[in-house]
């Protein structure tokens, strides 16, 4: 009897990174795969993603809906309630023998949660990352100790998950999931990109995604307005946005991106590229700009630069490419030049992604095929002192 594998996704960029673990549990004659996606993948604001999934040519088997219309705290945790009740019903109609998730955002809390309580084995994807500037540091530390299997980017992620507890043959280091995509997707040329994204590249290009910073309060309108005030100098650069996911304060940051893209011709917003536009855009692009996790994973990989902003990825592991700065329009104009100097953009090709060069979907799929899951719901905490030399 092949082992039924339930993949939980709730938004765009996730199922970026789960696409190709997807392709190889559907592939494999031993496996069988069901699909649940949740979050902002059936939220029309958020552009319906779920699609993307079917036109990938996988089957969805569950759709749980949980995004209220308020990104309040409170709107927040209402979808976090929403998101159990939905999970209960569909992984008891579902009874998959193991679960996989990615990462530390809320709707994955819940399916976690309700996995757990359903005593379904959970693998838990890219844990033992730290961002100290959000939430979704307590949630993927969370995630950590309710999973069962763990599949890290890094070796210091790996000693982490094992520091939380973990046994150590239980946490498998695999590199990061994004690089997979970056090698096998056939990338858009430049004019296949113009068109695809009815924009017009010009001689300087950036790619610009900036999400709230959910740990701070009544900042992230601040922030952005620093951002944007930056980017308004910039009159010589065509400007790529992709709109903030829906965290806390997440609405009041798409507004101020329309609005200023209204007002600037060199601007352009998207809800969402999908994978192949996104990563070609990162191709023909001079640099990324924001706060979003793909910066430090996957940009690097292209040998091109990133402008990190503020604290929302602070504690992850960093490419030699990476420009920190804080939210202010000043340091983010000095990042800029720093950007486009010479001597910055000559280093570039020796850049080496701390994520690995890629192959972590094939080494997911080994370890869930040939790792027993027969006691592995009852967990011992693991005493790492050994590992503290």
């Amino acid at each position: 009897m092949t082992r039924k594998i339930c993949v939980i996704t709730g938004t765009r960029a996730e199922y970026g990174l789960l696409r190709w673990v997807m392709q190889g549990i559907k592939d494999d004659p031993e496996l069988t795969l069901q699909i649940i996606v949740t979050g902002m993948h059936l939220s029309p604001e958020f552009g319906l993603t779920y699609r993307e999934i079917e036109q990938d040519g996988f089957q969805i088997d569950r759709k749980v809906e949980m995004l209220t219309s308020s990104d309040t705290s409170v709107g927040i945790a209402k979808s976090m309630g929403l998101g159990l009740i939905g999970f209960a019903d569909a992984l008891n109609e579902l009874s998959p023998d193991l679960i996989i998730v990615l990462g530390d955002r809320f709707e994955i809390f819940a399916a976690v949660a309700a996995a757990l309580v359903a005593r379904i084995p959970i693998a838990h994807l890219h844990g033992g990352e730290a961002t100290e500037g959000l939430i979704d540091e307590a949630i993927r530390h969370s995630i950590t100790k309710m999973s069962h299997l763990h599949f890290v980017a890094a070796e210091e992620y790996r000693r982490r998950v094992i520091q939380l507890g973990e046994q150590p043959e239980r946490v498998f280091l695999v590199g990061g999931l994004g690089i997979d995509n970056i090698k096998r997707l056939k990338l858009l040329d430049r004019v296949e990109l113009e068109v695809s994204l009815d924009f017009k590249l010009g001689k300087k290009n950036l790619l610009i995604t900036f999400h709230p910073v959910t740990l701070e309060t009544a900042t992230a309108a601040d922030q952005m307005a620093e951002l944007l005030a930056a980017l308004a100098e910039l009159k010589d650069a065509q400007l790529i946005f992709t709109l903030p996911n829906a965290d806390t304060d997440g609405r009041v940051l798409i507004g101020m991106v329309e609005q200023f893209v209204a007002q600037h011709p060199n601007a352009r917003a998207y809800g969402s590229l999908g994978q192949l536009r996104y990563l070609s855009c990162i191709a023909h692009v001079d640099g990324v700009l924001g706060n979003s996790s793909s910066g430090l994973l996957e940009v690097p990989s292209f040998r091109k630069g990133t402008i990190n902003i503020g604290d929302r990825q602070r504690g992850r592991l960093q490419a030699a490419s990476v420009i920190n700065c804080e939210p202010t329009r000043q340091d983010i104009a000095v990042a800029l030049g720093r950007l486009y100097d010479a001597a910055f953009q000559a280093s570039l090709s020796q850049v080496c992604n701390p994520y690995g060069e890629g192959g972590a979907s094939e080494k997911i799929i080994a370890a869930i095929k040939s790792t027993s899951l027969d006691s592995v719901l009852k967990k011992r905490f693991y005493n790492s002192d050994n590992l503290c030399a």
